[in-house]
This record gives C-alpha cells, sequence and structure tokens, in this order.
C-alpha cells in the first residue's frame, strides 16, 4: 500500500510539471497554432491532447472523486510514460525559455513536397511556389502586388536597357496567325515613321535571338503618290502589281502630293534592324542599326520635273524630328534598274557591298562619301569607295617611319600620276582620307541638263579617282597649310572671270571673303578638300546652241575649250580641288543639291582656260621657233652663197 502510494505521488508530481511546461508551451504559441497545425510532431500532439483532457477532468467535480481509481492511476502512469517517451523523441521540439519568442516549426523541404505530390501538375506547383517564396504556403495580397510589380519593373527595364530583345519577346508573344498582321502594321508605323512608304511583307516577322536582332523577310517596299501609307501582310507580287494600276484622274486630284520626287518598287529578301530607346528619346529614330540583303526593283525618277531657272538648294531634305540616323548601316547584293527623267535611257545599278559607320537621312549624301567600303557598277562602270591605304598609317617608332619615308621615295613616280596636286603632308592633316574611283563612265552621265564644260562634251569614256578629306577634330591641329589651301580657294574663286551678261545665282559653296581675318582653328574643322582627277578618254565636243548662263564662263572661250577637246580627245587629264563648306551638305541627298557639281564644273572649266592658254602660248612659241628657224636657215644660206662667190 506504501509502494503504491508513492508511486502515485511520483506520477502525480510529473504530471504537475508536464502541465506547467504545456501551459507555457500552449499559451506561447496558440495564436499560431491553427495555422501551423500540420507541421507539429506527432509527439508534441499527444502532449497536448493529454493537456486538454487533463483539463476537462479537473474543471468536472463528478470525476475528481474517481481521481484515486486504479484505472485512473493506470491512465496517468500511461501517461507519464507517454511524456517520458516524448522528451526522449529526438524529433520533439524543446520548449524555448524565452516567453516572447515563437517556437522553431518544423518546415518541410522541396524535395518532401516533391515526393508527396501525385502528377505533373502538382509538381509544378510546388516548383513555382518554391521559386518564387521559398515555402509552400497560400499566395497572399502582398505576393501577387509583389509579382505584379516585378513584371513591371522588369518590362520597363528590358525596354529601356534592351529595346530590340523586349519587341523580339513581344513579337514572339503576339505574332500568332490571327495578330500577324496587326503586328506588322503598328511596328511598321512606328518603324517608318516620317516616310511615305508603303511595306508589305509575306512571311512573318521573326526575333532573331542570336545577333539580337529583328528580322524582316520577303519585303516588298514602295513609295508612290498614294493617299495614306500602309505596313501590312500580303503577297509581294500582288503588291507590285497593284503598284502598276495606273489611278483615275478623279483619284489623281485626291493625292497628297504631286509626285514629284524619287519612286520606287523593290523588293527586299532580308531587313534586319536593332532598336534602341535611348535613340529614340533623343528623336533620332528608334531604329539603330540595318543590314539590307538581297534587293532587287525599279527606281523610277521619270516624275522629277524642275522649274525653269529652279535653284537645287530647294529641294533639300528639311529635317523633322524623328528622323533616322542609323548607327550602322551595311547593304549587300542590291540591284535595280534606275530610269532617268528628260527620256535619258535605262540602266542597272548594282551594289555588291556597302558598310558605313552611320546613315543620316539629314547628311545622306556626304556619309556615302565617308563610307568605310562601298563598291558596285553604275551602268557597268565599276566604282568604289574605301579607305586611302598609306604605308605609315600605323607608323609606331622613328626607324619604321624613315623606312616608309624611303618607300615613299621610290613610289613618288607612281603616285605622281594621280597625287601630283596634293601634298602628302597635308593629307596627314586630316582625320580619314576616302578614296573614290570610278572606271569608264560614259560621259552623258555628266553632260545631262548641264551647261558648263561636261555639257559641251557629246561622246567619250570618264575617269574619276578623287581623295576626299577631313579635317581631324582635336584642338592641336596645324592649320597652317589647311589655311593656305581654303585661302587659295577663295582667292581663285575671287579672281574667277564674272561674265557681266549673267545675273543667274552663281550657286557656289559660301567661302569667307576675308581669310586672314575670319578662319579660325574652328573653321578648319567646318570645311573637306576633295583632290579630284579626271580623265577624258576618246572624247568629242560640239558648240553649244544656246549660249551657257553661266557667271563663271567667257563666251570667247567656248570655242577655243571645244577646239582643245576634239584635238586632244585621245587622252585629257584634268586635277581639281574643290574646298567645300560642310553645310553646304546639310539636307543634301545628290551631288547636284549639294552644289558639288557646279564646283567641279567651274573647276574643270579653269582648267581647261589654262590648257587652251597653254596650247595658245604653246603655238606662239612654235611659231616664233619656226620664224627664228626659217630666219637662221636663210641667214645660212646667204652666207654660204656669200663664201662661194
Amino acid at each position: 500500500m506504501l509502494a503504491r502510494n508513492n508511486t502515485f505521488g511520483l506520477a502525480t508530481l510529473r504530471r504537475s510539471i508536464l502541465q506547467q511546461s504545456l501551459r507555457r508551451q500552449i499559451h506561447i504559441s496558440k495564436p499560431f497554432l491553427p495555422h501551423r497545425s500540420i507541421f507539429i510532431n506527432p509527439s508534441y500532439r499527444r502532449q497536448i491532447r493529454l493537456y486538454s483532457i487533463e483539463k476537462q477532468s479537473n474543471s468536472n467535480p463528478k470525476e475528481n472523486k474517481h481521481a484515486s481509481n486504479p484505472n485512473s492511476i493506470k491512465n496517468s502512469h500511461n501517461g507519464s510514460i507517454d511524456s517520458k517517451l516524448a522528451e526522449n523523441d529526438p524529433n520533439k521540439i524543446a520548449p524555448s525559455t524565452n516567453p516572447h519568442t515563437h517556437p522553431k516549426v518544423f518546415n518541410p523541404t522541396k524535395e518532401q513536397l516533391l515526393a508527396k505530390a501525385t502528377n505533373f501538375f502538382s509538381r509544378l506547383r510546388i516548383r513555382f511556389k518554391w521559386l518564387m517564396k521559398r515555402s509552400n504556403r497560400p499566395f497572399n495580397t502582398d505576393d501577387y502586388s509583389a509579382l505584379f510589380s516585378w513584371l513591371v519593373m522588369g518590362n520597363a527595364l528590358l525596354f529601356f536597357l534592351a529595346t530590340t530583345t523586349f519587341f523580339s519577346l513581344v513579337i514572339l508573344t503576339a505574332n500568332t496567325v490571327l495578330a500577324q498582321e496587326f503586328v506588322a502594321r503598328k511596328l511598321g508605323e512606328f518603324i517608318t515613321k516620317n516616310s511615305n512608304l508603303t511595306v508589305v511583307f509575306e512571311h512573318a516577322i521573326v526575333p532573331g535571338w542570336s545577333d539580337g536582332k529583328i528580322s524582316f523577310r520577303k519585303c516588298f517596299v514602295s513609295k508612290r503618290p498614294k493617299v495614306s501609307k500602309t505596313f501590312i501582310k500580303g503577297s509581294s507580287s500582288e503588291a507590285y502589281a497593284a503598284s502598276l494600276i495606273r489611278e483615275s484622274e478623279e483619284e489623281q486630284a485626291k493625292l497628297e502630293d504631286d509626285g514629284n520626287y524619287t519612286q520606287y518598287d523593290v523588293t527586299i529578301e532580308e531587313v534586319n534592324i536593332s532598336l534602341s530607346f535611348k535613340k529614340w528619346v533623343n528623336g533620332t529614330g528608334i531604329v539603330e542599326t540595318m543590314e539590307i540583303k538581297g534587293l532587287r526593283g525599279v527606281v523610277d525618277r521619270t516624275h522629277v520635273h524642275w522649274d525653269p531657272n529652279d535653284d537645287a538648294r530647294n529641294y533639300k531634305n528639311v529635317y523633322h524630328p524623328g528622323d533616322f540616323e542609323f548607327e550602322d548601316f551595311k547593304m549587300e547584293d542590291v540591284l535595280f534598274k534606275l530610269k532617268q527623267p528628260n527620256g535619258f535611257r535605262e540602266f542597272d545599278v548594282a551594289i555588291y557591298n556597302c558598310e558605313l559607320t552611320r546613315l543620316r537621312k539629314h547628311w545622306l549624301f556626304y556619309d556615302f562619301l565617308n563610307a568605310n567600303i562601298m563598291s558596285g557598277s553604275y551602268d557597268n562602270s565599276l566604282f568604289t569607295i574605301h579607305k586611302r591605304q598609306r604605308l605609315d598609317d600605323f607608323r609606331i617608332d622613328e626607324t619604321f617611319a624613315e623606312e616608309s619615308n624611303r618607300i615613299k621615295q621610290h613610289s613618288e613616280s607612281v603616285e605622281a600620276i594621280v597625287d601630283s596636286h596634293s601634298d602628302p603632308s597635308t593629307k596627314s592633316q586630316f582625320q580619314r582620307v576616302t578614296r573614290l574611283r570610278v572606271d569608264s563612265l560614259n560621259v552623258d552621265h555628266l553632260n545631262t541638263g548641264l551647261e558648263g564644260p561636261f555639257g559641251w562634251i557629246t561622246h567619250g569614256k570618264v575617269d574619276m579617282i578623287g581623295d576626299l578629306m577631313v579635317p581631324q577634330e582635336n584642338k592641336d591641329l596645324n592649320v597652317s597649310e589647311l589655311v593656305s589651301i581654303i585661302a587659295e580657294s577663295i582667292r581663285k574663286e575671287a579672281t574667277r572671270y564674272r561674265n557681266p551678261a549673267v545675273t543667274v545665282n552663281n550657286h557656289h559653296s559660301h567661302l569667307p571673303q576675308n581669310p586672314s581675318s575670319t578662319i579660325t582653328t574652328e573653321d578648319i574643322l567646318n570645311y573637306f578638300v576633295l583632290d579630284l582627277t579626271i580623265r577624258l578618254n576618246n572624247v568629242k565636243a560640239s558648240v553649244p546652241f544656246q549660249t551657257p548662263e553661266l557667271s563663271y564662263i567667257n563666251y570667247a572661250l567656248i570655242r577655243p575649250i571645244v577646239a582643245y577637246i576634239n584635238m586632244k580627245n585621245t587622252f585629257i587629264e584634268i586635277h581639281n580641288r574643290v574646298v567645300k563648306n560642310l553645310d553646304d551638305f546639310s539636307g543634301s541627298w545628290t551631288i547636284y543639291d549639294s552644289l558639288l557639281m557646279d564646283d567641279i564644273s567651274a573647276e574643270v572649266y579653269d582648267n581647261f582656260v589654262d590648257y587652251v592658254a597653254n596650247e595658245e602660248a604653246r603655238l606662239v612659241r612654235m611659231k616664233k621657233f619656226g620664224f627664228w628657224s626659217l630666219q637662221l636657215l636663210l641667214q645660212l644660206m646667204v652666207f654660204g652663197l656669200g663664201s662661194l662667190t
């Protein structure tokens, strides 16, 4: 009996200690039990269940009298045994002694959650939640707002930093069978802003993930007088057939323009572009780079006409915000038929390869003159534009420079054929020298519509070799020789013959009248020099029917110049130096609206005048020499007869 009482007392003591511990734990973790009950250890659940049973038994007085019942003692004894087992359970989390801290709750790992998954979608859901939150708890409002903010900011950063990739993702997402035309129209109108183009493509827009560009395949580009511009998806053959249909007079009256510009219908095999948000914000267009491969078509200029005595500068491009400025432009495999106005014959123009560091709409002609490399044919006449190569381009030390000078001295005889009119030391002052070359060009491309000396030549071939020099952009530039070049050009312009009978504008580039007082180092950077060598082969000339209305032409010298050309028709070489202001190329697209052709014609006329004067002086010298020779011969004959007598 005593042993039983001791056992009962020991069990009661242990039960009281366990009750106090459970009260403390339940008080601490009570707010979190409904949410985390699924993660509580099973032994911990047994302790909570035992505590709740004992609490109910203490609150019921009818059950207290049965506390001495052996069954209750046995149950309590079993409960103490369970408590001991719970204390020895390794999975049991020890209660925290700090009343202000929450107990550690067991969180299942991803591997455990995946092991309990039954199908593919549940595994996908678990992996997605684990990627987003590193747990398996349900999504709440904070999670949804964070995910939405992340999507918005991520797309915004992608649009700012990688515009091409952003549009590629948009195209890839929306480029379905039903949305292809809509995507093409919206993207095309956005890209071809400030241009009256009709673009039709056969294949879908393809984002190029390897090179980071957007590709357009089988594009048909047309610029014709239309009521509105379109960018749609369709067949290029049908679009070309539709462009050839003549519109009625009523529709012609509704057109936005009269068609007095270059019109074209071309088909492009592939166009690759990359986009830039920075350029779009700066107002230079959203297209950063462009690459054209496989262009075929017709360029029609038969609709172009000019008013009498019209100035070519009136047709320059007017700058608008958003005009394209490509940072890199490439073309290859380009062939089109060019139709000129005034009944000129049709001919083919081909571009084999073209690479430009930049191409700007407002400086189109000037950027093509400064191309890295460009080769092609113009009416079966080969032309090339490339950087001129010199032996001292990459000199490192004085030894290499001396060796280059020694080699240069041996090659002076060869270079003198082309560069006898230019100074190599002067060319070294320029940032780069671009070599332009045209071989065997028909002279009718130069004499059509011109009133200068080129207009007097009716037949023949022309070879042209030019060096285009752009000054260096630095403050340490030695401008003495460059100032002398510009001053010589100004002197020639000031002393050039002025025909008093002509009141038409001279149309020459504007140069300062007093170079000694107006030209500074900053002004040098606004000029470039063109050394042009023209070789006339097997040419014939005729006196013009109408007197040319050019202020620099002397009517009395037209016939001597024509006679000189016909006399030296086999080979005539003319060296010209043209100094132009870079502002003349602003908005120019051709050699005419930049006034470069007028300057070349004036230089050619001056050279012909010098040649005619030299020829006249040579004839005078020959006459004097012949008269002196005849006089000497007569004197010898008289002296001989005198000696015989």
